[in-house]
């Protein structure tokens, strides 16, 4: 499984990609979270098709679009769940 923040390397953007990591670590799963920032994070953000940043992907998909600091919401999302029950 591949997990990506994307974005342009601004504060909200770091903000979630440090609560992902959290989300991962707690959830058990072994994958490193990736950030992509800057202009490799823009032209990410082009390839899967998002306006807006930050984005979560989950293997080259959105899970979710924009903040939350809710790390129970990031913890949630269908993509994650999916891959900790296969």
């Amino acid at each position: 499984m591949k997990i990506q923040v994307l974005g342009s390397g601004c504060p909200t953007c770091q903000k979630l990609y440090g609560i992902t990591q959290k989300a991962v670590s707690e959830m058990g799963l072994k994958e490193k979270v990736e950030y992509l920032s800057g202009t490799e994070g823009m032209q990410a953000l082009i390839e899967i098709g998002s306006m807006s940043s930050p984005v979560l992907a989950v293997d080259e998909k959105i899970a979710m679009t924009g903040f939350t600091p809710d790390i129970e919401k990031i913890k949630k999302l269908k993509r994650l769940n999916l891959v900790t029950r296969e």
